[in-house]
Order: structure tokens, then sequence, then C-alpha cells
């Protein structure tokens, strides 16, 4: 594991030290690193979820009534 030294304002630090005491947490750097997980696991769901917006924005209308798009969107 890599060590690094990082500086945090004074209202994330008391919010570092509260995940901590609670117990919620071992360390500081548990805690970072889990953030940093959560935010790496956020954007490839961003992501994907652009890729869906964009093949939905570039597929064009349908004729189909609602009815027929949502028994469709219930067969996947």
């Amino acid at each position: 594991m890599i060590t690094q030294s990082i500086s945090f304002t004074e209202p994330n630090n008391e919010w570092l030290k509260a995940q901590v005491s609670s117990k919620e947490y071992s360390s500081k750097s548990e805690l970072v690193n889990d953030l940093i997980r959560q935010a790496r696991n956020q954007q490839v769901e961003i992501e994907w979820l652009s890729v869906k917006l964009d093949m939905a924005e570039n597929s064009g209308f349908t004729k189909d009534s609602k009815k027929e798009i949502l028994v469709y969107r219930l067969r996947l």
C-alpha cells in the first residue's frame, strides 16, 4: 500500500474523526479509501447511464403505443 500525506479542511477533519470515533471505520485511511471506492463505483454507473441515454437518443422515434413499450420493457 502507498503512504501519502493529505490535508483536510477543519470541518472535513472533524467529520472524519467522528466517523472513526463511532467505530464505523478503524482509521481515517480506511474511511478515505472507502469513499474513493464509492466514488469510483458511482462513476462507473454514471458512465453506464450515459451510454444508455446516448443509445436511447440515437435510436429514433417509435410508433409503438405506451402499452406496447411497457410490455416490451417487462420482457427485458
